[in-house]
């Protein structure tokens, strides 16, 4: 329909970047579609949606850490949401993003990527348990995006958020359910917060984690 606004332009409505993270962003977009067409990186059903419901909805968790230069992204998938906030930190001096991806297919996108659009990422093909408790730098932020229930999240950060560092998990309309499930093993100081791109979709930010004992 003639006016009507693309996809496109309303994701940066909702999260607006600079004039050449844009460029980078519509980069990745592009080489994200070339490379879908004969490897699943995201559901099909979402490629008309991809700025809403893929960019923007990573982008959305920088003003939640306007001040991380350092952000370790679990299970990074098609970049979502590490690579995408790596192009927006490309001219951060001193940034870099951390990817964990054990798939080897999706880690050489990653990397094919980055490369191709200039962002300060570094792609690490390795579990996270045999990750975390020896990663180096310390990262600012933890994040993770569609990727394990809650419990399994926070086994995996906990060498992390032990430490001090927060994290953001981007989950879907479950969430409440998972937190309910997730205390049962831990004590957790976390906030919901509302998604910009999703009316069930919730952020967890999590300030501080600690395992419960065990009955004896």
């Amino acid at each position: 329909m003639s006016g009507e606004i693309s996809d496109r332009d309303r994701a940066l409505a909702l999260t607006p970047v600079s004039a050449g993270t844009a460029r980078r962003l519509d980069q990745f977009v592009e080489r994200l579609l070339q490379t879908q067409a004969h490897t699943n990186l995201i559901a099909p059903s979402t490629i008309p949606m991809i700025w809403t419901r893929h960019i923007a909805d990573s982008l959305q968790l920088l003003k939640r850490a306007p001040n991380a230069k350092i952000w370790m992204d679990f299970g990074s998938g098609a970049g979502f949401p590490g690579l995408v906030i790596a192009a927006a930190l490309a001219d951060v001096p001193g940034a870099s993003v951390h990817l964990i991806e054990s798939t080897k297919k999706k880690a050489a996108f990653l990397s094919d990527v980055a490369r191709h659009i200039g962002a300060p990422v570094k792609v690490y093909p390795v579990r996270i348990e045999d990750f975390v408790n020896n990663a180096t730098p310390m990262p600012d932020v933890v994040t993770a995006r569609a990727l394990a229930p809650l419990d399994k999240l926070f086994a995996w950060a906990h060498p992390l958020l032990s430490r001090g560092v927060p994290a953001f998990f981007l989950k879907g309309q479950d969430v409440e359910a998972e937190l309910t499930e997730a205390s049962k093993s831990w004590t957790i100081n976390a906030s919901l917060i509302p998604s910009l791109t999703d009316p069930r979709g919730r952020i967890v930010h999590v300030r501080g984690l600690k395992r419960r004992k065990p009955p004896p």
